[in-house]
This record gives C-alpha cells, structure tokens and sequence, in this order.
C-alpha cells in the first residue's frame, strides 16, 4: 500500500533514538557516564513520544512497526556491550544478553530458509525482561554518572537480568521447536 513506510513524525523520532546510539556507546567508552545516563533517558522518553504519537495520532506505520523494535535493540545491545567494554556490568551478562539476541535473529531466519517462517511475538517473560534489562543500565549509569554506590540492588539486578534472560531463552527455543516440528517441518 503505497503511504505504509511513509515517514513520519514518530518515524522520525525513532530514527533519532537509532542515531542516538552511538553516542551513548562514546560517552560509556569514554567514562562520560553523566552524558550516558542523560542521553539514555532521552532515548528512552523519545519512545515513549513516538509510541504516544502514533497510537494518539493515528500515525502508525509498517516501517515504524520495523524502526521501533530495532531501535529499541540496538540502544539496548550497544549499551550492554559498551558497559561491558567499560568494565561497569560482567562481561558474562553481556554475553548472555547478546547471545538471546543473536539466537532469536538466528531462529527467525532458519524458519525463513527452511519454508517455515515465524512471526515472533514477545513473550511475557522477555518484556519483563526486557524491563529488567533497562532498569539494570538505568542503575548502573546513574550510579556511575552521578557517583552513588547502588549496594545491595547491583548484583540483585544482574542476578534478575540473568534470570530472565535465561528463562526467556527456554521460552524461545520451546516455542521455535514447537513450530519447526509442526506440520511436516524442514527437513
């Protein structure tokens, strides 16, 4: 339909959120960890704008329904990377982080190239997660940024992330396996 990956306004804000990212990622590397935070939480008002906008305004689009979630992932995957780099979060979370990420792409485009494809929806688990995963970065630059020891709610937040992350995995893989082994699967 022609009009379906128009740019618009919340198209746009997305796509500044997207641009966005590395600057984030250049303030965590550089120990900017003030300018991280504030530009963190930019981004993450500029989501809730956008998403405002288009549901308000009627201004959803097929490429917003593209833009959001990658820009919602490449903010989250390059700030877990980038605290990883700068030492601020385990690296073992930042794989595990990754690694669910990678996985889920990887999964979609195996069922693509067998003939299966799979539209993914979140499961419940992994928004929770998702929540948890910005809290974490949320925690960790502010603590940083503002020079606060978070005590106790550091490793109870790492620990929560771990959780999720791997719960959300086995819920992916179930639900992939579900799917590939039904009705006649890939060979």
């Amino acid at each position: 339909m022609p009009g379906r990956l128009r740019l618009s306004i919340p198209n746009l804000i997305t796509l500044a959120r997207i641009l966005c990212v590395p600057l984030i990622v250049w303030a965590i590397t550089s120990g900017e960890m003030m300018a991280a935070f504030i530009l963190f939480l930019a981004a993450g008002i500029s989501d809730a704008v956008d998403g405002f906008l288009a549901k308000r305004f009627n201004m959803a689009s097929e490429l917003g329904g593209y833009l959001d979630p990658l820009a919602d992932k490449a903010l989250l995957v390059s700030i877990y990377v980038a605290l990883g780099i700068a030492e601020a979060i385990p690296r073992w979370l930042v794989i595990l982080v990754v690694s669910r990420d990678i996985m889920i792409i990887g999964a979609v485009m195996l069922t693509w190239l067998i003939g299966k494809p799979m539209k993914m929806k979140p499961h419940p688990v992994s928004k929770v997660n998702t929540v948890a995963q910005i809290f974490l970065a949320s925690l960790v630059l502010a603590s940083l940024g503002f020079r606060f020891d978070a005590g106790w709610v550091l490793p109870l937040s790492i620990a929560t992330v771990a959780v999720l992350t791997l719960l959300s995995i086995a819920f992916y893989v179930a639900e992939w396996i579900r799917h590939v082994g039904s009705n006649g699967a890939g060979h």
